[in-house]
């Protein structure tokens, strides 16, 4: 059964008008001529082109010529994607939405659905993302990359959880490609740039006692947000707020979706060792540090310990004691 929310997924036409006029950027291509090689008829360019300025896309019109874009806009459109991830499992299966509740819950649907491993969901805007623990995760149109990634590992659910690590990992090493800027990884699922959170992750598993079915990997990154809401402005940041310039977002999810498969290859291949080992290094959470850990039932400070096999943090508790996180908020403690 197809999933509910799939009536709202970006026409595929729609799609190759973008790509169409991306592909020639300050050329006026007639309305006849994009109707003709996308089929549709030139009233529906038209409504179309008003959808994409609404966007954000900037698209001229000339009276009797046909239409122009002002410079490549950028929108993660599928048949862009493709063309970059021709060789890898992301590039096979691209749902996309101009605005979508959340990311994650279609992908959930297409997981049960059946949809392939690598099955991508994408958004330009989300009216419902969330964070973990239930909380509300901010999605401006257009400004950030909301993502969920489908993966089908042939590995046990006490494992599974660094998958997390794995897409951090691979949000770091893209971000550091793109920005120069190093993130810090605080664990298990946010990435910070000078303290303030950039990045969050949601993982998202349905198995059975010995076999994990599925897992959603929802990322979600602020990119271009040129500023913070007032309630987030002292603990939240973007790429842009912090390099001081604009990030293409199609560049940025193409690394982190070529990073990405290359760190969950190797997780499948050589098991969470490796992972962890890298995330040990590149984060200032995994060992040595103060925080505070905030669960459902208790709130406690200690210094961070490293990491289990399976990708849990140890927390030395400031009475001696040594506690293994299962889940829960991790803090900096003064």
């Amino acid at each position: 059964m197809p999933a509910r929310n799939l009536s709202e997924r970006t026409d595929r036409r729609v799609d190759a008008l973008l790509t169409l006029l991306s592909e020639n950027p300050m050329i006026v291509i007639s309305g006849e001529k994009i109707a003709r090689q996308i089929g549709v008829s030139r009233s529906a360019v038209w409504r179309w082109t008003q959808r994409l300025r609404a966007l954000g896309v900037r698209v001229k019109g000339h009276p009797r010529t046909g239409y122009r874009i002002e410079c490549v806009p950028d929108v993660l459109s599928p048949s862009l994607l493709r063309r970059r991830l021709r060789d890898s499992p992301f590039g096979k299966r691209i749902y996309h939405y101009f605005k979508a509740a959340s990311t994650n819950t279609i992908a959930l649907e297409l997981g049960h659905a059946g949809e392939p491993h690598g099955t991508l969901v994408i958004a330009e805007e989300q009216t419902g993302g969330r964070g973990r623990a239930g909380r509300a995760w901010h999605s401006e149109k257009t400004s950030g990359i909301y993502m969920s990634a489908l993966l089908r590992p042939q590995v046990s659910p006490i494992v599974a959880p660094v998958i997390t690590m794995v897409a951090g990992l691979a949000v770091r090493d893209a971000v550091a490609d793109e920005t120069g800027v190093a993130a810090d990884l605080r664990w298990p699922n946010d990435l910070l740039a000078g303290g303030k959170k950039f990045c969050g992750i949601l993982t998202e598993m349905y198995a059975e006692p010995s076999q994990v079915r599925f897992v959603i990997v929802g990322i979600g990154i602020n990119v271009n947000h040129t500023a913070m809401p007032a309630e987030l402005a002292g603990i939240g940041t973007s790429l842009r707020i912090v390099t001081g310039k604009p990030v293409s977002r199609l560049q940025l999810i193409v690394r982190l979706l070529r990073h990405m498969e290359n760190y969950y290859n190797r997780f499948l291949t050589e098991g969470p060792q490796p992972i962890l080992a890298r995330f040990a290094e590149v984060s200032t959470y995994a060992c040595g540090r103060r925080v505070r850990i905030t669960t459902g039932s208790e709130s406690y400070v200690g210094t961070t310990d490293g990491l289990e096999p399976n990708g849990l943090l140890r927390v030395r508790r400031d009475d001696g004691q040594l506690t293994v996180v299962i889940s829960g908020d991790v803090s900096e403690a003064n």
